[in-house]
């Protein structure tokens, strides 16, 4: 742009024909797009007065775009001044992201509009006769210190979070046999921040997604007890609090353990909330197939914590999780197949029935089973961890293909559902366990 602010015509130079006309681009494209940021910060000003998170999304990005177009101008003034390029880039990342979080807040403010006011009624009528439970607690602010911590931790869903966490450590127990020179102080060091920042990023996960969920966990009995339709705390709150945790998680995990651990952290907060709660949960049957690849990634971030890379054993723990997933579900899910239907959410029991979802497990099941095996020769295990698979695989299997055989019988599918959703919890713990107690026993660890 000969360092002039405003386009001006290049030389015959071929060559310096085609930047030009990108640089221009640039221009008209930014300028065209600062006229949709002002205008929608004005419609929200205008329009989402009652939603203050919008309006203020809104309003950051129509401040911040203008600076961003000042410092694009310095770029040019400098010569690409290495302050005017970092800045510039740096800008850019926030107003996306602001733009990025005020779609996806937008978009489920407006989703949660459109219940129809009877059912948030019925609902409410069915889980406390006649109120909607936590309706004296409209304003959150009100209720005792303690009752309000309770009600954050629950964004949380601690008992979740245990399960995650059992599969991180003996991860790391395992990955730590083929380092005999990490000392054990080092490694408590990494174990206990991995377990901290894990147990933030899970957190993280769960609270954003009962803040988009809400909707659908007042039409459930099992989550209308939850933090958000009990009002128990207030969605704009809710979000923030889940967001602050991933932020904190992500900067505990790269600044004490290492990068690699830091990204895959970051993966699975995101993959739960936008593959898993916001694509794939409201429209497809599959969704808790995909989804699961979020739950099997502490395992691997748990290798990634001690060793800074990925290999294959950790890609089959992730496998092991990530097959056990389907099983333990969707006997969750026969059971309360009902409020899933009342939520219009296509889990696979309620659009295929009783009979498939029994015939997925048991198939589920026999592929969990294989990997198991596959593990132990793959990630040189030794004899407890065979003896474990081998065992606790056959009766889960066993499980598997009784609740199948049953299946046609709504009180014995529903019994069989039940045992084997709390059996493959006791499975994932022992097999793990045993995979930390072999390596202790066969490696040289830690």
């Amino acid at each position: 742009m000969n360092g002039t602010l405003l386009p001006i015509g290049p030389d015959t130079d071929p060559v310096a024909r085609p930047l030009y006309e990108a640089h221009v681009l640039h221009r008209y494209v930014a300028g065209v797009v600062l006229l949709i940021v002002w205008a929608t910060a004005w419609a929200a000003r205008r329009t989402q007065r009652a939603h203050p998170l919008l309006v203020r999304l809104a309003l950051v990005n129509a401040v911040l775009y203008p600076l961003q177009a000042v410092i694009g101008g310095f770029q040019v003034i400098t010569r690409l001044d290495e302050w005017t390029q970092t800045l510039h880039l740096a800008l850019g990342a926030v107003i996306w992201g602001v733009a990025a979080a005020l779609a996806f807040a937008a978009y489920y403010e407006a989703r949660g509009a459109r219940i129809v006011s009877a059912d948030v009624e019925g609902a409410g009528d069915e889980a406390s006769g006649g109120r909607i439970p936590g309706a004296e607690a409209d304003r959150p602010g009100d209720r005792p210190l303690k009752d309000t911590v309770r009600a954050y931790i629950a964004l949380t869903k601690p008992r979740i979070i245990e399960l995650l966490l059992i599969t991180t450590i003996p991860a790391m127990v395992l990955a730590t046999r083929d380092i005999p020179a990490m000392d054990f102080a080092e490694w408590l060091r990494l174990a206990a921040w991995t377990m901290v920042a894990g147990t933030l990023a899970a957190g993280s996960a769960n609270a954003v997604n009962q803040y988009l969920d809400r909707d659908i966990d007042l039409l459930m009995s099992r989550t209308r007890r939850r933090p958000l339709p009990a009002h128990d705390v207030t969605p704009e709150n809710a979000v923030v609090f889940g967001i602050a945790l991933g932020v904190i998680s992500i900067g505990l995990m790269a600044w004490f353990v290492n990068l690699v651990a830091a990204f895959l952290t970051l993966l699975a907060i995101g993959f739960y909330v936008v593959v898993y709660t916001l694509m794939l949960k409201r429209t497809t049957p599959q969704n808790i197939v995909i989804g699961g690849a979020a739950g099997a990634l502490p395992p691997v971030i748990g290798w990634a914590a001690v060793t800074g890379t990925v290999e294959v054993p950790a890609l089959l723990l992730f496998a092991l999780v990530f097959y056990w997933t389907p099983p333990h579900f969707w006997a969750l899910a026969l059971r309360i197949r009902r409020d899933y239907e009342a939520a219009r959410v296509p889990m696979l029991p309620v659009v295929k029935g009783v009979p498939e979802t029994a015939r997925q497990i048991a198939l589920y099941t026999v592929l969990l089973v294989a990997i198991s095996l596959v593990f132990f020769a793959v990630a040189r295990m030794g004899p407890v961890y065979l003896v474990a698979a081998v065992v606790l695989g056959a009766v889960f299997l066993w499980r598997a293909f009784t609740l199948w055989q049953q299946a046609a019988s709504p009180e014995g599918s529903l019994a069989q559902a039940i045992r084997l959703y709390r059996y493959s919890i006791s499975y994932l713990t022992l097999l793990f366990a045993a995979v930390a107690v072999d390596s202790l026993l066969v490696g040289h660890v830690i």
